[in-house]
């Protein structure tokens, strides 16, 4: 029996809404559910025909409410709006052109394991997007695009190779009331308890 995976359908006109539950609502991987019904394994299908503050704010505000498996339906975005709706939470973009029944469960079934899919030549221009983002504001600050320092990069590093704090001082030359305020801000930053819980963190998002 397959399991189904709750979705929930918002579209900002109801037409569009009436029409894509219509869509989902056959297929036997797809479990159609109430806005009061979602949670944190629910996908959020959002669709509209631009990228409008409303959108903005309904999409920041899924996340606010630990919800991580957006996927939007739109009719044409920008490298712009693409940033932003990645930075927003969506972890799927698909084109209203292309929104069939088998590629919307398609997105479906890939967004609720975890993956990202955004069309081909949007992803292109999202990299060349990040990429100048990286090069023009964050490089002249020493800042990269994970949020972290070049040195709290190290540092982290290192944590996760098992050196201490007079270790990792040695090792890189700093003093060990340093690397302690390294850690003390990252641990601040990301609302972590200690070390550990911050090598953790940066390991199961891929930061390091």
């Amino acid at each position: 029996m397959i399991a189904r995976i709750p979705v929930h359908v918002h579209a900002s006109d109801p037409i569009s809404e009436a029409g894509l539950i219509a869509t989902l609502r056959p297929r036997q991987e797809v479990d159609l559910v109430e806005a009061d019904r979602i949670g944190p394994d629910t996908v959020v299908l959002e669709a509209t025909d631009s990228l409008t503050e409303d959108t903005l704010r309904r999409l920041r505000g899924l996340r606010g409410e630990n919800c991580h498996q957006i996927i939007l339906v739109i009719s044409a975005l920008d490298e712009a709006g693409l940033l932003t709706v990645v930075e927003a939470g969506v972890c799927a973009v698909v084109r209203r052109s292309e929104a069939t029944a088998p590629r919307l469960a398609e997105l479906i079934v890939r967004t609720a394991a975890g993956d990202g899919t955004v069309p081909p030549d949007m992803l292109g221009r999202l990299l060349q997007q990040v990429g100048r983002l990286q090069r023009q504001v964050l490089a002249p600050m020493d800042m990269h695009i994970t949020g972290l320092s070049s040195r709290e990069i190290e540092v982290l590093r290192l944590v996760a190779e098992g050196l201490d704090t007079r270790e990792i001082a040695e090792k890189l030359s700093y003093s060990e009331r340093t690397v302690k305020n390294v850690l003390h801000d990252v641990t601040s930053r990301f609302h972590l308890k200690n070390r550990s819980q911050a090598v953790a963190y940066v390991l199961r998002e891929g930061l390091i």
